[in-house]
């Protein structure tokens, strides 16, 4: 590409591809996508984007499309890409000038040159560096701020590299520009400390930025760059100064007010000193024991006492608690139990930590973090006020804690608590004692501190477990408190009722729970939103109960949801009387009091959490449900159709429909108008919301399958859905599976009429590229419907039959896979002789050999093979096909009735019970009409599907033949056809040892 007739070209097509106008617009992208692999195409592009007189956009789009060809076409071994000299002659002319004037073009220009660093540097781009570095020494304040700028972004991308020999050369780079960095920074930082009482603002914003970007460099260099880096003096020398100069930038912040231009890259700069520590901690545990006893003066310094009154802000805040608990919590400063057997790094980092955390320390910030940090703010009461959905959706969960206060000092609190339990559990024990009683509502401040110390109780819930009676607790003092229906009360009503929840995992006696459950139904008719929705999601810490003994510390659940409605279903007491029953008085009110919230409530997450509470307890009351779920019936559809942009609050309703399917059983068949549009939208892969909806689509289309009474057209039509499904082969087949199964219990010979050709399509599709498991799934879903339609069944799945036949003739080698097709296989020999016979006839003819020979192979290696099966009915299953081929005169089959015998012997092991009182032998797999099995009160009752499957297995010759007798009858048959002697010759081919067994077996007949 000539770059001066392609300069205007290439310039005159980015203009066209910056239009609005879609017909301008497209035809000009289609154009850069072509000329992406041309030689030259690069080249012109950094001329025009370094071109300062061309249009803003135009350069842009330049630098954009420059950025994006990297990624494709930079690698050597990329298809298309780039030749050594185009790339050279690119690499100068990125480093030429660092003079562009545009912020954001400057960025991505920056961020391409280490895009290309990262490939090349320092091996075919050693002079990258030396020329950042002179750069950045240049008086010109532009050309210094976008080489100091590109600098940040090379060290940045060059110190993610994870690679060995990538790692040692960014070790080699930081030790030789490590005190060129230190240097810098320091003169930039003078720079501004010098000039922010000038009241020049630009140039203290100037000075500033250079100082901001610096530091990031030296971020980077301090925390990669070094295998042990307290061995360097200067880098612990930076570290041990960072202090000092967060104490020079702190002070500043007095005289810059919140309202100065400098002030967000102020605090910006402040919080980038503290995350250096924090990193260099999380890389460098050892490294940074130095710096231990510092860091816990300064910031227990500016947290918890005065020194930081005026100057600290909330982020600052954040940032120093998690760098105490960070410290507090670091396993490598835990020794061992036996002290011996830890490091002396690990001891020396202890004894510092135990030398600070003093009693008189501990106890300060334990009051501190309670009767401080933990209070309701102004703020938070104004909007408990007006906007009480939004207050009660709190940040939390994840790494909320790095970021937020709120969280951020609990769980400050927890860590510390657990520590140093011994030490403080007093202390939280003195601050309970001196609140017990009724408080005055007139005084706000005491009904604060008493919320904010209930706080920190169900925090400490583990560890009090020994020192706190908490059923006493709750009879004496918590339930009064939540009977005290005064406004000003409302905060300390939420925070019992929260309270409760936490402690109901830990310790609570089960004859108290009616008491608990008189105060949810008063509460969840309270008239303040806050603590009604709370009371409603008590169920969130109520249901890590008994039932769910997985749980530790339970995490803060703030608190829409921290309440335990559900303590009752989660506990293994809900499916025990009296519980169960006593429960099932308040249900009613209960679920009507829910069913009312979720209607007055109007943010998308508060309802998916009041659903999510109606589905756990339409989940455990299960059938007792179905009198009461009429107007959440008529509800969802609205609710459904008002969420169209909401996909999460949608993935709550599907939850709750599946819930709902499953308690209703055969009388879901009514919410099929509502129910089946709903499964069919979530399912149907070429609308958006499948992405959100798909998995709990699927699950609610296995249930309404599972629990469908008949076939319906409307539900037979939803399958169509399942073609796309197969072919995304992903974590969803074996749910996909299980749907199709569904349909073959449910109607197998309408479904399989309709649908079966295009399903086996899919199915040999699948088979060329799943995996084992997979194909086991396949061939299990063929296999049930050889055995629900023995006679359509073979004809749909005709395709695959092949397959299957020719894996048992050259022995497949996973056991599995063979065990499953020898089931298949055995269900067309035992249930449709006339298809294998023409089975065998078209695989004769593949193998180019006779069909009583091919047979004969088949049996062989079906005897052969025997051991892969290892499920009974499979077993049992086998033994009966091959005894199917018998009487006959075949001499291939005569030849192989030695194997033929051995495997129904085997089958007779498998099935057989011998009555002690008779002696005689009995088929266990048989199955009568008669035979009903109990459902205990823990289990859940049959589903129609579970009713189907027993009707087919009364139907099924595994549980309706006896294999006893069908040996007999064969064997008689077989003597009749051969005559006596002839018989006996063949049984002479019998191992004596079997015929001894199988004698013993026949007794009787």
């Amino acid at each position: 590409m000539d770059l001066n007739s392609a300069s205007t070209v290439v310039l005159q097509v980015l203009t066209q591809a910056t239009s609005q106008d879609t017909a301008v617009l497209k035809p000009a992208e289609e154009q850069l996508k072509q000329w992406e692999t041309q030689p030259g195409f690069y080249s012109v592009l950094l001329n025009i984007f370094t071109n300062h007189t061309l249009d803003i956009n135009v350069r842009w789009l330049a630098v954009l499309y420059f950025k994006n060809g990297i990624d494709r076409y930079w690698r050597r071994v990329a298809p298309h890409a780039l030749s050594e000299e185009e790339k050279s002659t690119l690499r100068a002319g990125l480093i030429t000038n660092f003079n562009e004037p545009i912020n954001q073009i400057a960025t991505q220009i920056a961020v391409l040159i280490a895009k290309v660093a990262r490939l090349d540097c320092p091996r075919q781009w050693p002079e990258l560096i030396p020329t950042l570095i002179e750069s950045v020494k240049v008086q010109d304040d532009l050309r210094q701020h976008r080489a100091l700028l590109t600098f940040y972004h090379v060290t940045k991308t060059l110190a993610s590299k994870r690679l060995a020999a990538d790692r040692k050369l960014f070790y080699d780079l930081a030790s030789g520009i490590y005190n060129f960095a230190c240097s810098l920074w320091n003169h930039h930082t003078d720079t501004f400390l010098q000039q922010v009482s000038s009241g020049n603002e630009a140039a203290v914003l100037s000075s500033l930025e250079r100082t901001l970007l610096s530091l990031k460099v030296l971020r980077k260099l301090t925390v990669n760059g070094f295998v042990e880096p307290h061995k360097n003096m200067e880098v612990m020398g930076f570290l041990h100064g960072i202090f000092d100069r967060l104490k020079q930038f702190l002070e500043c912040s007095r005289s810059v007010g919140t309202d100065n231009v400098c002030r967000d890259r102020l605090e910006k700069t402040i919080i980038l000193f503290t995350k250096v520590l924090l990193d260099f901690l999380d890389q460098h545990p050892f490294s940074f024991t130095p710096l231990i006893q510092r860091s816990l003066e300064f910031s227990v310094s500016y947290v918890f006492t005065e020194v930081g009154e005026g100057i600290t802000f909330e982020r600052f805040i954040v940032q120093c608690m998690n760098l105490i608990k960070m410290i507090v919590k670091n396993y490598a400063y835990k020794p061992s139990k036996n002290f011996e057997d830890s490091s002396p790094e690990t001891l020396e980092a202890h004894k510092i930590k135990m030398a600070f955390f003093t009693y008189p320390t501990l106890t300060e910030i334990c009051r501190r973090l309670v009767s401080h940090y933990f209070l309701l703010t102004d703020e938070e009461l104004t909007m408990w006020e007006e906007d009480p959905e939004g207050f009660t959706v709190e940040e939390t969960g994840g790494d909320s804690w790095k970021y937020s206060l709120r969280p951020c000092t609990e769980v400050l609190f927890i860590d510390i608590f657990h520590e140093y339990n011994q030490t403080l559990t007093p202390v939280l024990l003195e601050m309970m004692q001196t609140l017990q009683g009724p408080t005055n509502v007139e005084d706000m401040n005491a009904l604060l501190i008493k919320d904010a110390v209930y706080n920190a109780v169900g925090l400490a819930a583990y560890e009090l477990f020994d020192s706190v009676d908490f059923d006493q607790w709750f009879k004496n003092q918590l339930l009064p408190e939540l009977q005290v229906i005064h406004n000003r009360y409302k905060p300390l009503r939420r925070r019992v009722i929260w309270l409760i929840g936490q402690w109901i995992s830990v310790k609570f006696k089960s004859d108290l729970r009616p008491m608990l459950y008189e105060a949810i139904c008063n509460l969840l008719q309270d008239q303040d939103l806050v603590t009604t929705m709370l009371q409603c999601f008590i169920e969130k810490s109520i249901k890590k109960s008994i039932f769910d003994m997985l749980c530790s510390v339970p995490l803060r659940t703030c608190y829409l949801a921290d309440i335990g409605l559900l303590a009752p279903f989660r506990s293994l007491h809900f499916y025990f009387e009296p519980f169960f029953s006593f429960y099932l008085q308040y249900l009613e009110t209960m679920f009507t009091l829910l069913f009312q919230l979720l209607q007055q409530v109007t943010e998308c997450d508060t309802k998916m959490h009041v659903l999510h509470v109606l589905s756990c307890v339409i989940e455990r009351v299960n059938m007792q449900i179905r009198p009461y779920v009429g107007c959440l019936v008529q509800y969802l559809p609205l609710l459904w159709k008002q969420s169209e942009e909401h996909n999460m609050l949608r993935c709550a309703i599907l939850t709750t429909l599946i819930h709902l399917v499953q308690g209703l059983g055969a009388d879901s068949k009514n919410l099929y108008p509502f129910l089946l549009p709903v499964i069919q939208l979530s399912t149907d892969v070429s609308q958006p919301p499948h992405v959100y909806l798909l998995e709990d689509g699927l699950e609610l289309w296995l249930v309404t399958l599972e629990n469908s009474p008949c076939i319906t057209p409307e539900l037979l039509r939803i399958f169509q859905n399942m073609s796309p499904l197969l072919e995304l082969s992903s974590e969803n087949l074996r749910t996909c599976f299980k749907i199709i199964n569904g349909y073959i219990f449910l109607s197998s010979t309408e479904f399989l009429q309709t649908y079966a050709v295009g399903l086996c399509q899919s199915f040999c599709e699948l088979l060329k590229e799943i995996t084992t498991e997979g194909q086991v799934q396949v061939l299990k879903v063929v296999e049930n419907a050889l055995k629900v339609n023995p006679v359509l069944g073979p004809q749909m799945f005709q395709p695959i039959l092949p397959c299957v036949f020719r894996g048992i003739i050259e022995g497949e080698r996973y056991p599995v896979v063979m065990s499953t097709y020898l089931g298949v296989m055995g269900r067309v020999l035992l249930q449709n002789t006339s298809f294998f016979s023409s089975l065998l006839n078209e695989m004769a003819h593949k193998f180019n050999q006779e069909m009583d020979q091919l047979l004969g192979n088949m049996i062989e290696m079906w005897v052969d093979r025997m051991d892969n099966i290892t499920q009974p009915e499979r077993r049992k299953l086998s033994a009966l096909a091959l005894l199917s081929l018998l009487p006959s005169d075949n001499s291939v089959i005569q030849d192989k009735f030695c194997g033929i015998i051995n495997i129904s012997v085997e089958g007779l092991h498998d099935v057989m019970t011998e009555d002690p009182e008779t002696g005689t032998y009995k088929d266990c797999m048989l199955m009568s009409h008669l035979e009903e099995p109990k459902v205990t009160e823990d289990e859940e009752p049959p589903t129609e599907q579970d009713k189907r499957k027993k009707m087919l297995a009364l139907k099924d010759p595994v549980h309706t033949v006896s294999l006893q007798q069908f040996i007999y009858e064969k064997l008689k048959a077989q003597q009749e056809l051969l005559g006596e002697q002839g018989f006996q010759s063949l049984m002479e081919t019998v191992d004596t040892e079997i015929v001894t067994q199988l004698q013993e077996f026949l007794q009787g007949f």
